[in-house]
This record gives structure tokens, sequence and C-alpha cells, in this order.
């Protein structure tokens, strides 16, 4: 996204939506089996879909829309987490622990999109 920017694999926003994603995948393992074609399936598509899009973007000539698509994602993440907590899926514990990390995260995004949008 910037010159010294190698690879979208640099971007501190990725290597932490990557983190995430892989916290998801282990937290939800846990989740009742009923739910591995409903909420956990979901909530594992949209942890997955934050770095894949910003990878996405980075090989794109409009950065900035993948950017936002990873957004998106990012809220519908946190959406779905709170859904698991508030059905007693997720503990009060992991969906914080989640949450916080989509916080981070999200902030990463927004600064990259402000970032891109002053170039």
């Amino acid at each position: 996204m910037t010159e010294k920017t190698g690879s979208y694999m640099d971007l501190i926003a990725w290597q932490q939506a990557m983190d995430l994603a892989v916290a998801v995948y282990g937290a939800t393992k846990s989740w009742p089996k009923e739910e591995l074609y409903g909420l956990t399936s979901q909530v594992r598509r949209a942890a997955s879909s934050v770095p894949a899009n910003i990878a996405e973007g980075y090989g794109r000539e409009v950065r900035g829309s993948y950017l936002r698509i990873a957004q998106g994602s990012l809220k519908e993440l946190e959406t779905q987490l709170l859904i698991a907590e508030r059905t007693g899926i997720a503990s009060n514990g992991t969906a914080a622990s989640l949450l916080a990390s989509t916080e981070s995260v999200g902030t990463l995004l927004r600064l990259l999109i402000r970032k891109l949008s002053a170039d």
C-alpha cells in the first residue's frame, strides 16, 4: 500500500486479520456440532474473508474498495460473535477476546483507508 511495503503480508492489518481468523477457527472448534453448517460456518467465512480481501485489494488498482469490503466482513464477524455470545454458544470471555481483536483490525483498516484516500 506504500512504496516500502513489498507484499500484503507485510501489512500489520493483514497479519492481525490472519491471527484473528486463526483464533476464530480455534474458538469455534468447541462450538456445538449442530452449528457446524450454521453460525460456525458463517463466523469462519467472515473471519477468513477479512485477510483475503486485504490481500486481494493489494493486488488490484482500486485497493480502498477491497479494504472497505474487508471492513464489512469484519462488522459481519462482530455481529455473529455477539449472536454466539447472546445464545450461549460462545463464552463471554471468548467473545470479548475475539471482539477486542476485531476492534484492533478495524482500527488498522480505517487507517489504511485514510492513507490511501490521501494519496
